[in-house]
């Protein structure tokens, strides 16, 4: 793996030298756009809306619509709303993980601990892991002021970047049910097939079976195998009844099991 960043933690008055590595790699395959006629590669152009020409990459310039018209932004304007430049992982703070909504995390990265601070890394790890809390972060990656936690993931410390509440979207504007505060016999049954569901979350039991067959059909096209298309799956239909569907699907949960 390649680092993408490297500074330090601030934990108190200790400083970790650390390397930042992307924690994840995407499962999608890579694929080009064809021209059905030749299948020359599709390449895209920088046109002018009004003209309809080519415009060079030097002739282009960045624009924030305000009202009816652009304001023109020039480098200086962006170098005077960049983030001080930092190369410090500040603790903020440390607060419980289940305290901060699943909706605010963003992308992971690994820490890895850079020369001579190895002691101090394995430190700030285990007293984590130890304490159960996170580490509220701020740090400044490609002048862009970032919010993280940091928390421990087997034997290194994961770097999680969180987005700022103003990033979330409200939900006034969706048409949506009232919350019950009554207890309804719908309600009593649902909970006893989330019950009869529940289990063990183990994340290696999930597998990205779309792109390994996608693979397979491109393999077997090369060798000019003919594909067939997989029968479609009969949807029941939905029931308004929905203490009926609670017991069907209650019933077959207890065939399935038996």
């Amino acid at each position: 793996m390649r680092s993408i960043w490297t500074g330090s933690i601030s934990f108190g008055l200790i400083n970790i030298p650390v390397k930042l590595f992307s924690a994840v790699q995407e499962s999608n395959l890579d694929m080009d756009m064809l021209d059905k006629s030749d299948h020359a590669n599709i390449k895209f152009k920088r046109v002018n809306e009004s003209t309809g020409k080519e415009v060079t990459f030097s002739n282009i310039v960045k624009g924030y619509k305000l009202e009816d018209h652009y304001v023109i932004l020039e480098d200086e304007d962006f170098e005077a709303a960049d983030a001080e430049k930092t190369k410090t992982i500040d603790i903020i703070s440390f607060v419980l993980e289940k305290e901060i909504d699943s909706i605010y995390y963003e992308q992971p990265y690994y820490l890895e601990p850079d020369k001579g601070a190895m002691k101090a890394y394995a430190l700030l790890r285990d007293a984590l892991q130890a304490s159960g809390k996170v580490g509220v972060t701020s740090f400044v990656m490609r002048n862009k002021e970032g919010l993280a936690i940091l928390k421990p993931y087997k034997d290194v410390i994961v770097l999680n970047r969180i987005r700022f509440q103003q990033e979330i979207r409200e939900t006034t504007e969706l048409k949506l049910p009232p919350v019950s505060k009554t207890k309804v016999k719908e309600m009593e049954m649902a909970s006893k097939l989330v019950e009869q569901l529940t289990e063990k979350f183990d994340i290696s039991s999930f597998k990205d079976e779309y792109t390994s067959k996608l693979l397979q059909i491109i393999k077997d096209k090369a060798k000019g195998k003919k594909q067939k298309a997989p029968k479609l799956k009969v949807v029941h239909k939905q029931n308004d009844d929905l203490m009926e569907m609670l017991k069907a699907s209650l019933e077959t949960k207890k065939k399935k099991s038996s």
